[in-house]
């Protein structure tokens, strides 16, 4: 990650170090509705997030031009969170404050027939992020260590060689210059309930709402248990994650913005120079 930091006085520490998970953190302890390393209030929001998205956006859009000049470095953001936990917020309000020509965003829902005679991986190589992108994976390969285990889908055995898979899938695509944010979006119970009534009140929310969501409910206590092994298993030093609460929309989406600034930040990249000469250019544009 980045050292030299441009962070709005509004945070008192780096999102990036004060979100990252630790090894004996305990998802038990997660306060959802607070706001870890934030000093504002839900009113200084708005303006900050504006100010914030043009900086992501001039950093994601210099990373899509030194790709154009040989540059074969990406940025890979995966999302992992129960529903409602606000991962298609983050995905339109965050990422999608930038050029969407530099981005390439991956629904990873039930296997496909197809996907299912592959690999469990195979499916997330195809949707890798080309060089110059910020991919976004809305769930992901973590899928087959949380709901495969929480429904017993695959014996133990099989889901438990995974999380050494998955670091070992990680480490490649870190070492071949993808950049991984892995968010973890934390949200109540008593928030998820709130959330779900809202979509039942609105008609153009129906489409957002899955009546098996009520069935996952009672199955919280399990997918607790995963989510900690996940955490406690692949979070490295070269692919962390980063646990959110989200009761409060409008951290989560401060957090994670802050979490792709200093990303970008840590690739150290310049504008790349032409491959021209710029005098003559005017020239002959002056003269055309």
């Amino acid at each position: 990650m980045s050292t030299d930091s441009d962070l709005p006085a509004l945070w008192s520490h780096e999102p990036h170090i004060h979100l990252r998970f630790q090894t004996g953190d305990q998802i038990g302890d997660i306060k959802t509705n607070a706001t870890p390393g934030f000093t504002g209030t839900k009113a200084d929001a708005p303006a900050l997030h504006e100010e914030r998205s043009i900086r992501y956006s001039e950093l994601q859009e210099m990373l899509y031009a030194n790709s154009r000049a040989g540059d074969n470095r990406s940025v890979l953001l995966v999302l992992q969170g129960m529903d409602t936990a606000g991962k298609g917020g983050i995905v339109k309000h965050v990422v999608g404050s930038a050029n969407p020509q530099g981005i390439s965003y991956t629904s990873f829902g039930k296997p496909t027939e197809e996907e299912l005679a592959h690999h469990y991986l195979w499916r997330i190589r195809n949707a890798l992020p080309k060089a110059g992108h910020i991919g976004v994976f809305d769930r992901s390969h973590y899928e087959d260590v949380l709901i495969v285990r929480v429904h017993d889908l695959v014996p133990p055995d099989v889901w438990g060689a995974r999380y050494d898979e998955i670091n070992a899938f990680e480490r490649e695509l870190v070492d071949g210059g993808t950049a991984i944010v892995k968010v973890a979006l934390f949200v109540s119970l008593n928030e998820q309930k709130k959330r779900l009534a809202q979509r039942l009140e609105r008609p153009d929310k129906y489409w957002k709402y899955n009546p098996a969501d009520i069935d996952e409910r009672k199955l919280w206590p399990k997918y607790q248990q995963a989510y900690q092994a996940v955490l406690d298993k692949t979070s490295t030093d070269y692919a962390p994650w980063y646990v959110i609460p989200c009761d409060k929309k409008w951290y989560s989406r401060l957090a994670v913005t802050e979490l792709l600034i200093d990303t970008l930040k840590s690739l150290n990249m310049n504008w790349p120079p032409p491959d021209f000469d710029v005098a003559t250019e005017k020239k002959r544009l002056a003269d055309a």
